[in-house]
């Protein structure tokens, strides 16, 4: 608030100053009248608007020292005023008006001091004047030179928003077009193999049931991870092609469905979810998801015979996901493999925390927590 009004409380300030002087040479002149007194305040106080109001500002000044120096003949002080209005006037873009006010100041007070010599000479009531004249210039030209550069630092400030809008585009280009890219890699160098595992495990699970024998529990699970593979691919690849803004390809509400898909490899796993259930910021929604797939998907893969728990707590600023299982854990520092790379760096991306180590009672656990406020 102080910066905004600084401004304001100069230009009261200068007003006030001009007032006192002015109002010294006054005083200071024996045949003074309220008249002088009354132009001097009224062009000192008109200052206050100087920046804010220059034209107005111009005109009482010029007429109020005008009358003050035909009166009185103070000389240059009285110029100061008309200066600073003159200033004001040309930096607003007011040069004609500015030059004619100046003329007439000073084509009125040169008359006055040649008709009222008052002991000076005509030659040095001609060289005042020509001085006076030449800070009225120094006034006008200072004033030019600084709307050009106000003018060209505007310029500036534009070029450089528009050459980073510029650069924001050119960037957001070139991700949708690596998103593209990376989208008919994947399309072309997974979805035909996947199709060929689902098509042939089908086969395979038909020709069993046709026969009359039972089908194998690897065989079915293999044909439920291919359909869900194919699955989980296509939305990738929706997602890679729409923009930032479009559905979670797979979130919590397919959890249920995960967790079977883990038993019907042979992991027995459980679900606890507590807390207020409810929809999640779709990033927070995914990552949690993706979590929870790599933590079952290595329980399968390393931990041998187990069971696995998941546990999801619904939080008022944080939800928490924690997969939990009994089997073997290498007792060291864990080796981080690109799973669980993959995980912190989900989880650092939306600000939250990720511990992931061997349990004191064996087996291995992951716990994430990550932040809602942040994500929204």
């Amino acid at each position: 608030m102080s910066l905004r009004w600084h401004p304001a409380v100069m230009d009261a300030a200068l007003a006030a100053v001009v007032a006192v002087l002015l109002t010294a040479t006054v005083v200071a002149t024996p045949d003074a009248g309220p008249a002088d007194y009354a132009a001097v305040l009224a062009g000192s106080l008109a200052l206050v608007a100087w920046r804010r109001a220059p034209v107005p500002a111009l005109l009482v000044t010029t007429l109020c020292m005008l009358v003050y120096s035909a009166h009185a003949q103070p000389g240059p002080p009285a110029a100061f005023p008309v200066m600073v209005t003159v200033f004001a006037t040309v930096r607003a873009g007011h040069r004609a008006l500015a030059a004619a006010a100046g003329a007439v100041f000073l084509g009125g007070t040169l008359a006055v001091n040649l008709a009222t010599p008052d002991g000076q000479t005509a030659q040095e009531i001609v060289q005042k004047t020509t001085l006076l004249l030449g800070w009225f210039l120094a006034a006008g030209v200072t004033a030019t030179v600084t709307r050009h550069r106000q003018a060209y630092l505007v310029q500036v400030e534009q070029r450089a928003a528009e050459a980073e809008r510029t650069r924001e585009e050119a960037a957001l280009r070139r991700a949708g077009e690596e998103r593209l890219r990376i989208a008919r890699e994947l399309h072309d160098s997974l979805t035909h193999t996947i199709s060929v595992i689902k098509v042939q495990a089908g086969v395979a699970v038909h020709l069993a049931r046709k026969r009359g024998e039972e089908v194998p529990a690897a065989l079915l699970a293999i044909q439920e991870a291919s359909g869900e593979a194919m699955r989980e691919l296509r939305a990738t690849l929706e997602v890679l092609r729409e923009d930032d803004d479009a559905p979670a390809a797979s979130g919590l509400d397919r959890l249920t469905h995960l967790v079977e898909r883990a038993r019907s490899t042979g992991v027995p796993a459980t679900v606890t979810v507590t807390g207020d259930r409810r929809d999640l910021p779709a990033e927070v929604d995914r990552a949690a998801y993706r979590i929870v797939q790599e933590a079952l998907t290595n329980v399968s893969k390393h931990a041998g015979p187990a069971t696995a728990s998941v546990r999801v707590d619904y939080g008022e600023e944080e939800l928490i996901v924690q997969v939990d299982d009994d089997g073997r854990a290498n007792g060291g520092p864990c080796d981080p493999g690109v799973g669980l790379l993959g995980m912190r760096e989900r989880v650092t991306a939306l600000g939250g925390r990720l511990a992931t180590g061997p349990r004191p009672e064996g087996g291995f656990t992951v716990r994430a927590e990550l932040p809602l406020q942040e994500a929204r």
